[in-house]
Parts: structure tokens; sequence; C-alpha cells
């Protein structure tokens, strides 16, 4: 916590304002507004899951259409497209970025105008706060027409080519998670272009009620509306944001010297500097062939120390409830899981905390 999230939230009682609407509502969405930049309108959610279901259905997807999205990326990303009814077909990645490969979106859209099912919409992942390769992207999508929606869970306060990330696509999704950069211990944000899609997202997640003056419903609403105890929380976070987004890119200079004279280690980096990163996890991959040791070896070293890590989101097209999807690409995806293993990153590392991680590190690849 930064240290004034209870003034918010006790603003909200002293108001007797807990619902999913109030002063720290409109505050919150306007301050990420601001934060963000440029002319846009932020609906304030219960995650981020319902914002990217929301955008979805915003871009009329529906039951047997085709959604193109990121394999490498967490389940949350590729869920809601079935929650519309629809089919996910996964794109791989590039090796920069890790993050979805144009040219194999290209190629993906392609295939499915061929067999008659032109994708309705394309989800792209900034992975662990690395910005995609949004300009490729979005040319491709362009060219076809398909609007894009970014997930940019993970990646608040991360920058492309100095615009941030979640404002290039169509919508753009947020979240608050409890793991995420700031938190509204659970919670997430849709980011619009327009007022009326803003309105329109609003409307669907206070379950789609008609203006009348009884309760009457024409669409298929969802609860999804955040509520003003929990937006008081974000608020306090947001004051506290631009020191989050430091610390974590602190933690991955810190991993990145650690690693610095380690053969066969890559830390996960910005490719170029265009692209500007919050460093929301710091990842690293291990080859064996060079290192002759595994992310897997390291895992337990790290795991005999108290110390927690973790292998990377196992793709989507790897997944056995996803088995039966179309897939594009190759290997990169999955060889990047295969090798690769998050490390310690949370905002409050202490200095002793680095020591223990850099001591368990070193004496692993002594051994």
């Amino acid at each position: 916590m930064g240290g004034s999230e209870m003034k918010y939230i006790n603003e909200a009682f002293d108001n007797n304002w807990v619902a999913p609407l109030g002063s720290n509502v409109d505050g919150l969405e306007k301050e990420i507004e601001n934060y963000l930049g440029g002319n846009l309108h932020t609906a304030a959610l219960s995650s981020g899951t319902a914002a990217l279901h929301l955008a979805l259905l915003q871009c009329g997807v529906m039951r047997g259409d085709e959604v193109i999205c990121q394999s490498m990326t967490f389940s949350a990303s590729a869920n809601p497209i079935v929650y519309c009814g629809a089919v996910p077909v996964f794109v791989d990645s590039e090796k920069d970025t890790w993050n979805m490969c144009p040219e194999t979106l290209q190629l993906a859209i392609e295939e499915r105008i061929k067999k008659g099912k032109k994708p309705k919409a394309i989800i792209v992942v900034h992975l662990y706060g690395m910005p995609a390769k949004m300009e490729e992207i979005l040319k491709v999508a362009n060219e076809y027409e398909i609007p894009v929606i970014e997930d940019a869970a993970e990646a608040l306060g991360s920058r492309y080519k100095n615009r941030a990330c979640g404002t290039f696509g169509r919508f753009g999704v947020l979240s608050f998670n409890g793991n995420k950069i700031i938190t509204t211990s659970g919670g997430g944000a849709l980011v619009c272009h327009t007022k009326e899609d803003k309105d329109k997202a609003v409307f669907l997640s206070t379950q789609a009620r008609d203006d009348a003056p009884h309760y009457q419903h024409s669409e298929i609403g969802y609860n999804y509306r955040m509520s003003n105890i929990c937006a008081g929380i974000g608020r306090g976070q947001m004051e506290v944001l631009g020191d989050r987004v430091k610390t974590r890119r602190k933690i991955h200079d810190f991993y990145a010297e650690l690693f610095r004279t380690v053969d066969g280690v890559e830390v996960f980096s910005a490719p170029a500097r265009e692209y500007f990163s919050n460093h929301w996890l710091s990842a690293i991959t291990i080859d064996p062939d060079i290192a002759q040791k595994t992310r897997e070896d390291l895992r337990l070293a790290l795991l005999e120390d108290n110390i927690e890590s973790r292998p990377l989101w196992k793709p989507m097209h790897l997944q056995p409830v996803f088995a039966d999807a179309p897939y594009y690409g190759g290997e990169i995806g999955q060889s990047v899981f295969n090798k690769g293993l998050c490390l310690p990153s949370g905002s409050n590392l202490t200095e002793y905390d680095k020591q223990r991680i850099a001591k368990s590190i070193i004496q692993f690849f002594k051994h």
C-alpha cells in the first residue's frame, strides 16, 4: 500500500457510498485517463477479465465467431473469447518481445479468411509489461479492418514509442488484481477512445438496465462495475504508480547486472529504445546447452532457500482446455516457456531480499 488509501476509503464510508458508484469511481477513472494521456474515456470494472469480455462484446463478437489471440499469455486473455461463444485462434510470439508476431498474425488472418472465417477481433498482450510491436500489428489489423484489443493488464506504466500501452487499439484492458503493479484488491478498467464506448461498457457492466422507471432489460447485462471502496484503494495506489514503475525497473537492472557474466542466461529486456517496459515481472531464459543447467534446476534451488520463482506462462495452444483451437506459428512461445523463469519482482523487495536472491543464484551457478 502507498499510504493514502485509507483516506479515500474513509471518505467513501463518510459519504455512505460503498456501492459501484461514487466519487472514488469517478476520480479513479479520471486519474487513469490523465496518466495514460490523450482524449480517453475509462470505465472502472471488477476485473481486467471483465474489461476484456466487454471489449469483445462491443466489437460484435458472437457465438461461432473467431478471435485471434496471442498464445503466450495467461488464460484470462483467452477465456473471455469462450464466454462469448466464440473460438480462439492462437498466434505464436516473436523473439524480441515474446509478444504476438506480426508476420504470423497476417498469415493467420489470410488462412482464416480462406476458410470463410474472417476474425472479429485481435487480442494482443504486452507480456510481463513488455510492449508488443504495436506499429506492425496495427498495420496488419488495419489492412483487414479488424479491431485490436490491447491486453495491457501487466503493462500499466509501459510505453511504446512514448505512447502508453493500452491506448493503441480500439480498446485497452487494465488489471488491478492483487499481483499487479498497483492494485484495488480486485479490479480492472476498460480504456475507450469514445464516450459512447465507455457509456456502453458502463451500461453492460451494471446489468444493462434500460432507462425506465421500472426494471426493464433489452440486453443481457453483467455485474462488472467496480465498487467505490475498491476505487478508493486504487486512487491511493495511483499516487505511487510512478514510484512502483521505477522500483520494478530497478529490480530488472539488478538481475541484468547479476547475470551479466553468466553464460547461457538472458534477462528479458527491451529490444530497443522505443520499448519502455514497467518490468512488472523480471524474467530470464536459461539455455541448458550452454549453462549446463535448466530453469527447473534453478527454480528448485531457489525454493530450497525459500525463494519463490515460477515458470513463464504456458502458451495457450499447449493448454488442455484449448487443445482443439487453431494455432499458427512455430515454437518460439513453447521454447521461451521451456527455458524461462520469472524471478521475485515485488515492489517491496528489500536490499536484504536482493542479497539473499543474489547469494542463492551465485552459489547455484558456481556448483
